[in-house]
């Protein structure tokens, strides 16, 4: 089973980067408050990285 993250949209996107807009949207976050589960690869991990001071890491499973 491969090891997946819970995140948190902490932020708002207003008055961000469009590029910082680009990356929520892309980790399927839209609306503050908003929690996804996805895969834990490197890839969303970068994303993740990208925007530390909009996501939260909630919960790590695997």
């Amino acid at each position: 089973m491969a090891k997946t993250i819970v995140i948190k949209q902490i932020g708002s996107p207003i008055r961000r980067p469009a590029k910082q807009r680009a990356t929520l949207i892309g980790l399927g976050l839209n609306k503050m408050n908003k929690t996804r589960e996805l895969e834990d690869t490197p890839s969303v991990r970068g994303m993740i990285n990208a925007i530390p001071h909009m996501v939260q890491i909630v919960e790590e499973k695997g």
